[in-house]
């Protein structure tokens, strides 16, 4: 079978969604900003500078790479809520550890997600839109369309361009011929394929150095939606170490019908609680509900499923492949760079979005058009060129609060106060304890 462009694999509906409404979301900017103050400030400048299209071209890159968000976070967190609450930042948006990540990797993800306030958001941010009916209508249309043409079920084991034609050839052993190929698989699945010719030597290092990340996707549904009647919105931030969930959102639709609450169990805990069987998860996290907002009504699901993505053999985790610290300014400028007649898609890909289904969407995209460039089709300067803003769904703007943008740190208020001040207080103790025989008088 003969395609001019063929695509191994598109992924769509096992990432995150930025396009009705959830109304029942929470805004926590204002609550980052209490809890993490200065620090959390002190990120978003960091991350400011971080280039979008080359990461690896920031100022400090090389600096930023070699070092992990736990020491950043450990360096920045002077308070243990704060650290908590910064480590569940990462386990929630990259679904891996702080103690994982390059630090230059994880606030250039922030960044061209639009932020810490629009990237962690329901309202106005990437966890506020669904589709009705669900984003697998998009790859069930597309294949509508193409009327056959998309093949299900044909893992992808070969890729021969030695030819004029690009040979791909399936696990069942059917043959497939294209002018183009565009791989939008995961980068450490193209391990699974064998490539004639080989893979450049820091494309074939890079796949070997990109995991993916570690969640699994729990919804329970109830005959009701009892903490509405509680006056709670259903989203959750739970930070204790033995709860099975870190987030929980509302899912209950628009019309009120189908009332559940959607919960994530991430990276460390994901693997923790691997071994346990659907139904004794289950139990952990109505338990976990029903402690957390006091409601018996909890315990008594009519429904539960779950999504583990750590056992799904052709993306080998989710949401999406996370750098370790060094791999990003030695590997990331092959991250898209095509082989031959070979271009790289999938939402690892993107400078927009990288992680969620709208970063899917726009590497798909540009891969296109640097075939269609190859093609003598378009100029170069249109490879690149930006997504134009929605109209039927425009971002708004973040908006501050004036303690949001002046809120310090710990080490802000001891600036603040003033070190004399700090000395005075010091002193005073010391004449307290003196007095009170609790300090050596000799």
């Amino acid at each position: 079978m003969k395609f001019n462009v063929l695509s191994i694999m598109l992924r769509v509906n096992h990432m995150p969604i930025k396009a009705h409404s959830l109304q029942c979301g929470i805004q926590l900017s204002i609550w980052i900003t209490t809890i993490c103050g200065g620090p959390w400030m002190k990120w978003e400048k960091r991350y400011s500078t971080i280039p979008n299209e080359a990461p690896w071209m920031a100022p400090h890159a090389e600096e930023w790479d070699k070092v992990t968000m736990k020491e950043i976070i450990d360096k920045l967190c002077w308070t243990n809520t704060a650290k908590k609450f910064a480590t569940l930042f990462v386990n929630v948006n990259v679904t891996s550890e702080p103690h994982e990540v390059s630090a230059l990797w994880f606030l250039w993800y922030v960044k061209q997600c639009g932020g810490t306030t629009r990237i962690f958001s329901t309202s106005n941010g990437g966890q506020e839109r669904k589709f009705v009916g669900g984003s697998g209508q998009i790859s069930e249309k597309m294949a509508e369309h193409l009327q056959g043409r998309v093949k299900l079920d044909r893992p992808v084991v070969r890729i021969d361009q030695s030819g004029d034609n690009i040979i791909v050839e399936t696990l069942n052993h059917e043959i497939y011929e294209a002018k183009y190929v565009i791989s939008a698989i995961p980068p450490a699945l193209c391990l699974k394929v064998h490539f004639n010719p080989e893979l450049p030597p820091l494309r074939n290092q890079l796949i070997n150095r990109v995991p993916m990340g570690s969640v699994i996707k729990c919804m329970v549904y109830y005959s009701e939606a009892f903490w509405r009647k509680k006056d709670y919105c259903g989203s959750m931030i739970i930070e204790d170490e033995d709860a099975a969930i870190g987030l929980t959102l509302d899912d209950t639709k628009p019309d009120g019908t189908v009332p559940a609450i959607m919960g994530f169990i991430l990276a460390r805990k994901s693997r923790r609680l691997a071994h346990l069987t659907k139904d004794e998860r289950k139990r952990k996290i109505c338990e976990l509900y029903a402690k957390v907002m006091g409601s018996e009504e909890a315990l008594h699901p009519v429904h539960y499923e779950e999504k583990n993505w750590c056992e799904e053999q052709y993306s080998g985790g989710c949401y999406t492949a996370y750098f370790p610290p060094g791999i990003l300014t030695q590997y990331g400028r092959v991250l898209r760079q095509p082989f031959g007649r070979l271009f790289f898609a999938g939402t690892e890909t993107a400078t927009e979005w990288s992680g969620y289904l709208e970063g899917a969407i726009q590497a798909g995209e540009r891969a296109v058009r640097e075939i269609l460039f190859n093609m003598g089709k378009i100029p170069e300067s249109d490879i690149l060129m930006p997504e134009p803003p929605s109209l039927d769904i425009p971002a708004l703007p973040i908006t501050t609060t004036f303690w949001e943008r002046n809120l310090p740190s710990v080490q802000g208020l001891l600036s603040l106060i003033g070190f004399s001040t700090l000395l005075t207080s010091t002193a005073a103790v010391g004449l307290l304890a003196y007095k009170r025989g609790l300090v050596s008088r000799n």
